[in-house]
């Protein structure tokens, strides 16, 4: 397991906290309904389009016309995007600093984010200018779990499939790396991640 030398990081759900929640919770008088909107008005698939490069203000408008009764709703989740954003994962962000101090590893992001959304998080976390490098899905047009984004980050900075670990919290991006013969941990909290990554004899 001590061959690794790169590590790609996920970014929401694992070194930055992330949830529509946070929004809808002050627009909703309960959670019963905050749920009902993010299952049923603006989903996560929608959302996953801007991810992949489709424009905002396009989708914003297609999601009013075939829903205009929610309109101030609708509107809300991409111009109250920012209050989604609750601040860094902090363990998280310790075990990359410990890393980075600490092992000569190569690191980058690979992330599903709007590109147009994504330069608010560059100037809102410092820690996303310590990776060498990033591939985020709105600028590419494409986004996990797709194989050809994961792909592009292998070919773009020279780096060994094999010789990689992958930490994403969500299964369907774990499986997706997997299949390009990529290394993974599936994130499920911080003090997992610290000890998945003793297994790989990397802390």
């Amino acid at each position: 397991m001590g061959n690794i030398n790169t590590i790609i990081f996920d970014l929401g759900g694992v070194l930055i906290d992330w949830n529509p929640r946070y929004v809808y919770r002050t627009i909703f008088d309960s959670e019963e309904k905050v749920e009902w909107f993010l299952q049923h008005i603006c989903t996560m698939d929608w959302n996953e389009k801007q991810d992949e490069g489709y424009p905002i203000a396009k989708a914003v408008e297609e999601k009013i016309a075939e829903f205009p009764e929610w309109e101030k709703e609708i509107s809300a989740y991409y111009d109250r995007w920012a209050e989604m954003l609750g601040g860094s994962i902090d363990e998280s962000v310790d075990l990359f600093r410990k890393l980075k101090e600490e092992t000569g590893l190569k690191f980058y992001a690979l992330t599903n984010w709007s590109a147009e959304l994504f330069p608010i998080a560059l100037e809102r976390y410092d820690f996303l200018h310590w990776f060498h490098g990033r591939v985020v899905s709105g600028e590419e047009k494409t986004r996990k779990p797709f194989a050809d984004i994961y792909q592009r980050l292998l070919k773009r900075y020279n780096v060994n499939a094999g010789e990689a670990l992958f930490i994403d919290d969500s299964v369907r991006n774990v499986k997706g790396a997997e299949a390009v013969g990529i290394k993974t941990i599936h994130f499920q909290n911080p003090q997992q991640l610290g000890n998945e990554l003793n297994k790989y004899l990397l802390l």
